[in-house]
């Protein structure tokens, strides 16, 4: 029997290279998307607990990408944005940071994400 999991395609895009972090942070860019990314390691157990409440957040805003980068895996990206601890929730727009949250603080993280979406939508309104 599937789970409900199995059944809705997640709205958190796993990056897997230096080259896919690029492709979608460029996309998002050239459609003004803002993006929130989860850093995250598999070790991690406050980062690894957050990724429910990560896949939650990103169907709560479809007009956001949501992308999730294993600070192990993909060690360029985590370098270049200076992650040192995980989790660490960055959000951008334009390709600049606007804002970083460090640690599994799920209620800090839904507020800082929904001010961030407001302020977005108020500058392209």
């Amino acid at each position: 029997m599937e789970t409900q999991e199995q059944q809705t395609k997640s709205r958190v895009l796993k990056v897997e290279s230096l080259e896919s972090w690029d492709l979608y942070v460029t996309q998002a860019n050239n459609q003004g998307c803002p993006i929130v990314i989860h850093f995250t390691a598999s070790w991690c157990i406050p980062s690894v607990a957050m990724n429910p409440f990560f896949e939650e957040l990103a169907s709560a805003y479809p007009d956001v990408l949501f992308l999730s980068v294993d600070v192990d895996e993909v060690k360029e990206v985590a370098a270049k944005l200076e992650v040192k601890a995980m989790p660490t929730f960055v959000l951008m727009k334009d390709g600049a940071q606007i804002d970083r949250l460090v640690g599994a603080n799920p209620e800090e993280i839904r507020k800082r994400i929904d001010g961030f979406v407001q302020s977005v939508r108020v500058n392209v309104a």
